[in-house]
């Protein structure tokens, strides 16, 4: 565990992260921001799309159930696989940036999501191959988990690791920019499809349950869902070719001209910085609670059978208002990064994440049938409020992370640990919450999703309660494996 002196000495080390990229003037910034943009945007749309099918395509065509609450439950399984998945890349992909260096391995995280996603797109359905359609769903859905494990610690140390001093929030927020985007660009070509298709997902579902075979025939469950799958391997290539430009980033290069690279990276970092795994993967529950509520458990709560506790509202018209939302998650993320910046990521996230508790014990007030109203009678304008205010929290408590988590760790174990915190968070705030969230409203109702929010809120206020300041920590440490 990394103790508060070390913590001093490394602030005061003249050679620290800031100063060797500030001094490197070769160092191509702006290729950084567009390489690491790019990339997580690319992984995060590869990861959407499957958030948004597993909703409103999967339950259908994967899963026969005698309920569609059941059928759901399931998707939502598979779903959570890729969160389980995400420490393991973490731990794969981050021996091989605390080792060879952060351009490489992230090459092989984007062709690893990259590739799962496209198989996705070209699956039968359980009507097709039975039960091995679910089974192989479950195994590229996984292979997606790992490679987003191993991309956003990579992506986050190439903007941070390359940063002018004093504004390494700013410049670690441009990978986080890339979530909303890739939500943006998931749900929007969603959309699209819908409506060029004429899908409604709500309506499709209560046929399916009458008449499966006429619910099938849909040309959008027959081909067009695939669209948005295999298009991601367009996206990869334009990915790849943007970081094959690019260069190691001038701390890891240091590093490996003084050979201080560990030798067993996981090894070292749970030896040395469990407390900071733990204090990291803590750190980062609240913030993944709210984002998998905000997008995929609302989305199969508004467009669900009121039957099963859900809204009954049209698909098509919910993921507009998920898409304007997603805006002002946008906006906050640069906020974010000035604020962490001039105030401290410690404080701004504790400041942050009692909004975050506070707000999940308003989810009665916001979201029950009875405030709201349910199907076309639903308060549009109440909705799209909530939505914009979920995400305004998430722009603000995601945007300082990729800065925030990799100043926990040493340089040659800052992939790996940072990454493993990132991901074993995953399991915990977000792979389990959809799943717990349908069970929370069809057993208690909208207001216990409310109050599992606030409770992860409490358990990340309490961490960062334990947790430095890093603001000024220099990221590069002196630390030969030994």
């Amino acid at each position: 565990m990394s103790t508060t002196a070390d913590s001093a000495v490394e602030s005061e080390n003249p050679n620290s992260a800031d100063k060797i990229a500030d001094e490197n003037l070769t160092v191509p910034r702006r290729r950084i921001v567009v390489a690491s943009l790019i990339g997580t945007t690319i992984e995060f749309y590869d990861f959407y799309i499957y958030a948004t099918a597993a909703v409103s395509v999967f339950p259908i065509l994967f899963f026969i159930t005698d309920s569609e609450g059941a059928a759901l439950l399931a998707s939502m399984a598979t779903f959570g696989a890729a969160f389980v998945a995400r420490p393991l890349g973490a731990v794969i992909f981050g021996h091989f940036g605390d080792i060879v260096g952060r351009k490489a391995t992230l090459v092989g995280a984007l062709l690893t999501m990259g590739i799962a996603t496209f198989l996705i797109g070209a699956l039968p359905t359980v009507y097709q191959i039975g039960l091995w359609a679910p089974a192989m769903l479950t195994i590229f859905r996984f292979c997606q988990g790992l490679g987003l494990g191993g991309e956003w610690s990579g992506a986050a140390l190439l903007a941070s690791e390359t940063a002018r001093p004093g504004k390494r929030a700013q410049a670690a927020m441009w990978p986080q920019l890339g979530a909303p985007f890739g939500f943006i660009l998931a749900n929007g070509l969603f959309l699209l499809l819908a409506w060029g298709f004429s899908y409604d997902s709500t309506a499709i579902r209560a046929l399916a349950a009458d008449d499966i075979d006429a619910a099938l025939a849909d040309p959008f469950l027959v081909w067009g869902w695939r669209i948005p799958f295999l298009l991601s391997i367009v996206m990869v290539a334009v990915g790849l070719y943007v970081r094959l430009r690019i260069e190691e980033t001038p701390v890891f290069a240091k590093a490996l001209e003084k050979k201080e690279q560990a030798k067993v990276p996981v090894g070292e970092v749970f030896r040395k910085n469990w407390w900071e795994i733990i204090l990291g993967t803590f750190i980062m529950l609240a913030t993944y609670g709210l984002f998998y509520l905000m997008t995929t458990w609302i989305l199969s709560y508004a467009i669900g059978s009121p039957d099963d506790g859900g809204l009954g509202y049209n698909y098509m018209n919910f993921l507009v208002l998920q898409v304007i939302a997603i805006v002002f998650f946008a906006i906050f993320v640069p906020i974010a990064g000035r604020l962490a910046d001039a105030f401290g990521r410690r404080r701004m996230l504790m400041t942050v994440t009692v909004g975050i508790i506070i707000f999940g014990g308003t989810f009665g007030f916001w979201l029950s049938s009875e405030n709201i109203g349910s199907g076309a009678d639903m308060n549009v304008w109440q909705m799209l409020l909530f939505l914009s205010v979920g995400m305004s929290l998430m722009g603000l408590t995601f945007g300082p992370m990729s800065a925030y988590l990799p100043e926990l760790f040493p340089t040659n174990t800052r992939y790996t640990g940072s990454g493993v915190a990132y991901n074993l968070s995953s399991i915990l705030g977000a792979a389990l919450t959809p799943f717990v969230a349908v069970w929370l409203v069809q057993n208690y109702g909208v207001w216990a999703v409310g109050a599992y929010l606030a409770f992860l809120g409490v358990l990340t206020f309490i961490s960062l309660i334990l947790s430095p300041e890093t603001n000024h920590k220099s990221l590069y440490t002196e630390e030969a494996a030994s």
